[in-house]
């Protein structure tokens, strides 16, 4: 198993295979499944003020999602927990419903089952409580324990099957049956959250997007690709913006490429809203979810090329974060006042490229980061806002992740949302839009044009160059298992070649000095003398022009969810000769370290 914050995740199809599509899983593997919801039924009880265990359980389409959910709903019964059954389920929906029935006192947690972009035949179980996101930190690690402590007593290991396999098959399909029930529920609640999130609770935001969809009508396409969301409320929302919406691979299961909505995986979509807007010219985005619909990539009709094209994950955090920023100037929740602008944090992982600091500079907010994984990042949003911080954005840059406050999850309706406001809340007189508001900030207004559309917006962006995080160069093998140890023998190899290298980088790139950063869940350390600090967690180094800015970065970390190495480089500026140049110093330096 591949355990962490983020979720537990292996390949649960019987068969072994990544890909495969059998829907049986092995006895090893419904063991594992019912550990997990035993000891998280205990850790459920240990929490709850009444000393009740009452589970929310979802889980995705992967083809052996049943199958566990079955196996999950039947151990939480044998443990005298009740479990709230709601079927297939994305991951924004299980989390607004947990929030909702906590403050209504009829939940106390949840299990998650869906292994979000992982290929096809992994399965897995997330974990968290009522207040909307997964466990933190510190609580994953405690249910890590207990269920390890689990796993290696016969005895207790044993007693659990024996209970789990006493629970009546009448008491199993009564839990099960009430499924259509709680879903129901769930969108309920799951609809009633996305409304605040969206608008930032600002009703006058919701008024003036719908008055400038239907000044200037718009078409959004989906491919589900078999979902979560097939089964969710995006066709009733966008029916309520009164826009057009079409979608393709809608059923449940119809899984029909790549669950990772990256690369090839959104050609399908961008040839969908291709052929619309041929017969529809109002026809301009399109979004693809992963197997959880926690994730929106979009792709949209490029009026500089007159064509469909995707916009990479890096661009389309890039835009909902500018978004969200303008937000808070167009409903002067956010003065000039300097005082006050300093107060607005945005939320990031440490693979985020830095054009999302170049943005926050401009509206007096500050980027944090932490650690790669979504409970990391929303934690350190929970932190920030405790520290008296306005955090109304978080994210992950390199997945195109895009988490709204007071949502704890990406979200496509989020992101996509962002866009629209971004391109439909337009200037009137004595009101500006968001789009002259970004650019009256970014110094350069002139740029504005009232026909403007995304392809403006997307040129006005700070220029990075980005290694993209599912291209090939951004994945590598890695043999060491010690990677505290790799990253300090890789130190060694840096420095070296630092001193061979950094006359060049100085004449050629204007490379002058560099920096250390590591990250360790929510905890961004800068200025570290030992990259073995890292441990598992990220590794920076940023590098400096001789004005004392910064211009680069390289990254690494291993992942969390897949058994792959993660690295990238982020140039400031149109530079692909830079770019290609440090990725590849940065991977032979690493190979190098593995090999040492």
């Amino acid at each position: 198993m591949i355990i962490s914050a983020s979720g537990w995740r292996d390949i649960f199809a019987e068969d072994g295979g990544a890909e495969s599509r059998s829907q049986r899983i092995s006895e090893r593997h419904a063991f594992i499944a019912s550990a997990a919801a035993s000891v998280f039924a205990d850790f459920v009880r240990a929490k709850s003020a009444n000393g009740a265990a009452r589970v929310i359980v979802g889980y995705d389409t992967r083809p052996t999602g049943e199958t566990i959910a079955r196996t999950v709903v039947k151990t939480l019964l044998s443990k005298g927990a009740e479990a709230i059954f709601c079927g297939i389920t994305a991951a924004p929906e299980i989390m607004a419903y947990a929030s909702a029935s906590g403050l209504a006192g009829s939940a106390d947690g949840f299990i998650y089952i869906s292994a979000s972009h992982n290929p096809i035949g992994y399965n897995g179980l997330k974990f968290g409580l009522t207040d909307g996101g997964v466990l933190d930190g510190a609580d994953a690690a405690k249910l890590e324990k207990k269920f390890h402590s689990l796993c290696s007593s016969e005895k207790e290991s044993r007693l659990m099957l024996a209970e789990r396999d006493r629970v009546e098959a009448a008491v199993l399909d009564g839990a099960l049956n009430s499924a259509p029930t709680r879903k129901a529920a769930a969108l309920a609640a799951y609809s009633a959250f996305n409304a605040g999130a969206v608008t930032g609770g600002q009703q006058a935001v919701m008024t003036e997007l719908k008055r400038g969809l239907q000044a200037a009508p718009l078409g959004i396409v989906a491919d589900f690709n078999g979902s979560a969301r097939t089964r969710c409320i995006d066709s009733d929302f966008f029916k309520d913006l009164s826009l057009k919406f079409r979608a393709i691979n809608a059923l449940p299961g119809e899984i029909a490429h790549r669950i990772v909505p990256e690369g090839e995986a959104l050609t399908p979509c961008c040839d969908f809203l291709g052929e619309l807007r041929r017969r529809d010219s109002d026809f301009t985005l399109g979004y693809v979810p992963d197997c959880d619909g926690d994730r929106g990539n979009i792709v949209f009709f490029d009026e500089n090329s007159g064509r469909v094209r995707p916009l990479e994950a890096q661009e389309v955090f890039a835009l909902a974060c500018l978004a969200e920023l303008c937000q808070l100037v167009w409903t002067d929740r956010q003065r000039i006042d300097a005082s006050l602008s300093q107060k607005t944090a945005v939320a990031v992982n440490d693979a985020t490229s830095m054009r999302v600091d170049r943005i926050a500079s401009a509206f007096g907010a500050k980027v944090f980061r932490a650690e790669t994984g979504e409970a990391n990042v929303v934690g350190l949003g929970r932190r920030l806002r405790a520290e008296g911080w306005n955090a109304p954005v978080m994210g992950e840059g390199a997945a195109g992740g895009c988490i709204i406050h007071p949502s704890s999850a990406r979200d496509p309706l989020g992101t996509v949302t962002a866009l629209l406001k971004m391109l439909r809340i337009r200037s009137r007189p004595g009101k500006k839009g968001f789009f002259e508001l970004w650019l009256e900030r970014n110094g350069s207004e002139e740029r504005y044009r009232d026909d403007f559309t995304l392809s403006d917006a997307l040129a006005s962006l700070p220029v990075f160059t980005t290694t993209a995080a599912y291209s090939e160069n951004a994945r590598m093998q890695i043999s060491s298992g010690d990677h505290a140890r790799l990253k300090e023998r890789y130190q060694t190899i840096f420095l070296l070649e630092w001193e061979k290298q950094k006359k060049r980088l100085g004449d050629k790139w204007n490379i002058r000095g560099w920096n250390a950063a590591v990250y360790n869940g929510g905890v961004e350390r800068s200025g570290v003398k030992n990259f073995g600090e890292a441990g598992r967690g990220g590794l920076r180094v940023l590098f400096y022009g001789e004005d004392g800015a910064e211009r680069a970065s390289l990254w690494m970390r291993g992942s969390g969810t897949e058994p792959v190495f993660r690295v990238m480089a982020d140039i400031e500026g149109s530079n692909s000769a830079l770019h290609d140049e440090l990725l590849e110093w940065h991977r032979s330096m690493l190979h190098e370290a593995d090999s040492a």
